[in-house]
């Protein structure tokens, strides 16, 4: 298990557990310690139980990041109810760190096993997280990606992809 991915599981354990943060390691690895949006994703059983992240950073450095994540990932997903302590030996995680976005202009320059996607209109914002199951074409990640944002899939939208280096 990569260290960022033990420190994700720990920081979930050491909140459910004792409604504590953690702090992060004091000696941090280099990918602890660079900027970038963070996404944490929580699995049951091989099915979604919790993802939640940052497309930029809002915290000094990734290990932050991972915590803070991991945490609400946990506890904040409108999605789910928060994760109880009996669950915690049935839960895998991954851990995505995001490089930053680059609007696209045309759609030949997505590719939905590459690149996640950022669809904007407004104040409303849809990302999806790249190489998920069952999305295979460019027309489903975008849809995936506005319907989170509360966007008809007929309204124009700025579009934005990112990569992401997947720890897990």
């Amino acid at each position: 298990m990569h260290p960022l991915v033990k420190l994700a599981k720990k920081a979930i354990e050491a909140y459910v557990n004792e409604g504590r943060a953690i702090e992060p390691p004091a000696e941090l690895i280099p990918e602890m310690r660079e900027k970038a949006g963070v996404f944490v994703s929580i699995k049951k059983h091989g099915e979604l139980r919790g993802c939640i992240g940052t497309f930029m950073p809002t915290c000094e450095n990734v290990a932050l990041e991972v915590i803070r994540n991991a945490i609400c990932a946990a506890t904040q997903d409108p999605r789910f109810y928060p994760v109880q302590s009996e669950e915690l030996n049935d839960l895998t995680y991954s851990v995505d760190v995001l490089s930053p976005p680059e609007e696209v202009k045309d759609m030949k320059e997505l590719d939905p096993k590459k690149y996640g996607v950022i669809v904007s209109k407004g104040q409303r914002k849809g990302l999806l997280l790249p190489d998920l199951e069952g999305v295979d074409t460019v027309e489903e990640q975008l849809r995936i990606a506005k319907m989170k944002a509360g966007i008809s899939h007929i309204e124009e939208v700025k579009i934005f992809r990112f990569e992401v280096k997947r720890y897990r």
